[in-house]
Parts: structure tokens; C-alpha cells; sequence
């Protein structure tokens, strides 16, 4: 059964960095379209960025551009999110998504609802 499991959250200072990582198995994932998002306590679940499935488009919300990078490594079946300068505000669990299918759009690409596929997501914590 095809299944995305996220690894790499932890605990870091603000202005920090981490690097999540997301391994698929199951099924190969080079043609899927991949994804980040997350949710804070209390708040909705957002969009964080998105990779098409060859790694040639990205995406990325406002709240996170400049900071964060995605990249995928289809030999390895994985993709990653780099954090840098983190902020308090990163706080969340941060969920791993992949979708084949579609046309990598940016309104498909940070609707949640769009994906196929989902992880059970690692916590990332931002202590300022």
C-alpha cells in the first residue's frame, strides 16, 4: 500500500534551521506532484509549497518564501523541505502530500483537498 512518511521534525531555536524529509514507499512517486503543508494549534491547516513531479516548478506560500526550499530526489523516492530562519510562527505539524494527474497549478497545488496521498506528519517546534 502506497503510504508518505515525514521525518526530520524536532525542536529549534528561532533563526534556526531544519530539513523534513518525506519517503514514499509503496509505489513510485516520480510522476506524482508533491507537497508541503502544515497546521498550527488552534488554527487551520495551510500551504506551505509544492514541487511538480520532475522538480522543474515550485511553489511556495508568501508566509514562507525565501526561508523554506523544496526539493525531490525521485531516485530516492523522497522530497524535502529545507527551513531556514525560523520563526515562532513555523510552529505546526507539517504534513507531506503527493498527487498524480493533474496539471500543476497553483490553485490545485495549495488545495489541500486536490492530493491523494498524505502523511501522518512530523512536529516542528520554534521556541523563540
Amino acid at each position: 500500500q502506497a503510504q508518505l512518511v515525514e521525518s526530520g521534525g524536532g525542536l529549534v531555536q528561532a533563526g534556526g534551521s531544519l530539513r523534513l524529509s518525506c519517503a514514499a514507499s509503496g509505489r513510485t512517486f516520480s510522476s506524482y506532484h508533491m507537497g508541503w503543508f502544515r497546521q498550527a494549534p488552534g488554527k487551520e491547516r495551510e500551504f506551505v509549497a509544492t514541487i511538480n513531479w520532475n522538480g522543474g516548478l515550485t511553489y511556495y506560500a508568501d508566509s514562507v518564501k525565501g526561508r523554506f526550499a523544496i526539493s525531490r530526489d525521485n531516485a530516492k523516492n523522497t522530497v524535502y523541505l529545507q527551513m531556514s530562519s525560523l520563526k515562532a510562527e513555523d510552529t505546526a505539524v507539517y504534513y507531506c502530500v503527493a498527487v498524480s494527474g493533474v496539471r500543476f497549478r497553483t490553485l490545485t497545488m495549495t488545495d489541500w483537498a486536490s492530493y491523494d496521498y498524505w502523511g501522518q506528519g512530523t512536529q516542528v517546534t520554534v521556541s523563540s
